[in-house]
């Protein structure tokens, strides 16, 4: 693909596509359809996934309005409760939470949630945005499955301007109440073979799914279009092992399309030996990255090669936060390529992720890259990276998924 063909993708796909919605099918047809176009056969894979529609959703501070979007899958009811602002996250900070309704300045993460609960919550408020943006968007969040394990309480989002007014005013009371019909809806993997020459497989992932605000331009249709191209570049170049592409739905939602393959497909994994997962390349800055989790020895082999054939490179061993992180999980070595961008020029979960943000150049350059990596590994004739997860890396893993607490 050149380059034009390469950014019509992303004119075509400019829409919000969340987890389970009718625009991700519609974007899954599209990149099928994409596959079709190169004389590739690739299947559409349906999971279930929890869904909400949300009738109505307020949150009034000291009886008056401020506008809000409700958690979705948290449930419905009203509570009213005094309103305390989490600054800290020590101890007695904690204490104070009993009986309120708790506004916190973080994303609603597993163990945060979990403080709330265990200190007595009755109610949660999240803000984003930007207090020096012009915009007043709101992302529209989920109270994830595996956050609240089956308890659940109200919460809302709010932008960070309404955030600050309410605590420059010494707001002491919210009320929230919300009104939503929860249900289940199909997400889709999207998944391509190219045999080779041997079983053992090589797979590559990207998700295409956006958050509720974000076209998904950077993140993340870029790494979507990646293995598109290095699909196209192996359905007519010689490989000895066999390669599987794996285009995830609802990663935004909790990596929810890779856990789902990974599920669905557990008596196939022994024959994986290696993950090449895309995730936000291409944009106009940035600094291009890989991040391995796997044995450290894969981290000098990028380094080495990069030098070979004369890309810079920043690799490191560690847990990246996307599709990657099932296959990781299940013993497969993996290693995400990103170009990160500073957040001053390119930001995702936001209405700011356009193609706005993305050179054509930079995302050849970057698959070029990948395509060549790739290769290496495709025809090795043993991959020199061993399909084995060292403890340093399931130590990470288990705190990123949450099986373990970080004391520190």
């Amino acid at each position: 693909m050149d380059n034009k063909q390469l950014m019509s993708i992303f004119t075509d796909t400019a829409y919000v596509r969340t987890g389970g919605s009718p625009q991700e099918l519609k974007c899954a047809q599209y990149l099928q359809q994409k596959c079709k176009e190169l004389g590739l056969n690739a299947q559409l894979e349906p999971f279930k996934v929890p869904v909400a529609y949300i009738n109505s959703a307020t949150l009034e501070v000291d009886g008056k309005a401020v506008e809000c979007k409700g958690y979705l899958c948290c449930g419905s009811g009203t509570v009213e409760a005094p309103l305390y602002y989490l600054t800290n996250t020590d101890s007695y900070s904690l204490s104070l939470c009993k009986g309120k309704i708790v506004m916190i300045d973080t994303y609603l993460r597993h163990w945060v949630y979990q403080d709330l609960l265990k200190y007595g919550a009755v109610g949660f408020i999240t803000y984003d945005g930007n207090a020096n943006y012009s915009d007043c968007d709101i992302d529209h969040r989920e109270l994830r499955k595996q956050v609240h394990n089956g308890n659940r309480l109200l919460g809302v989002n709010i932008n960070a301007k309404s955030a600050i007014a309410i605590i420059n005013s010494g707001a002491t009371t919210a009320k929230i109440t919300i009104d939503q019909v929860e249900s289940e809806a199909d997400s889709h993997n999207v998944v391509l073979d190219i045999p080779g020459e041997i079983d053992q497989t090589i797979v590559f992932t990207a998700h295409y799914d956006s958050t509720s605000l974000s076209q998904g331009a950077y993140d993340n249709m870029t790494g979507s279009v990646g293995i598109l191209a290095i699909a196209e570049y192996f359905a007519s170049h010689p490989h000895r092992h066999s390669l599987r592409f794996v285009w995830c739905g609802s990663e935004e939602r909790g990596l929810l399309g890779a856990k789902a393959y990974c599920a669905d497909h557990k008596d196939e994994l022994d024959n994986i030996v290696l993950n090449i997962n895309l995730d936000m390349i291409g944009s106009i800055m940035g600094n291009f990255i890989a991040c391995c989790t796997s044995e450290e020895k894969l981290v000098h082999y990028i380094q080495y090669f990069a030098k070979e054939v004369g890309r810079g490179i920043t690799a490191r061993q560690d847990v990246y936060s996307s599709d990657s992180t099932p296959f990781a999980d299940n013993g497969i070595p993996a290693v995400s390529f990103a170009r990160l961008a500073p957040s001053n020029t390119a930001t995702i979960h936001n209405s700011y992720d356009t193609m706005a943000v993305i050179k054509a150049e930079h995302i050849q350059q970057d698959i070029d890259f990948i395509i060549a990596f790739a290769n290496r590994m495709a025809n090795a004739v043993m991959l020199p990276v061993e399909r084995t997860m060292p403890d340093n890396m399931k130590d990470k893993l288990d705190l990123y998924l949450c099986r373990r607490r970080d004391k520190r």
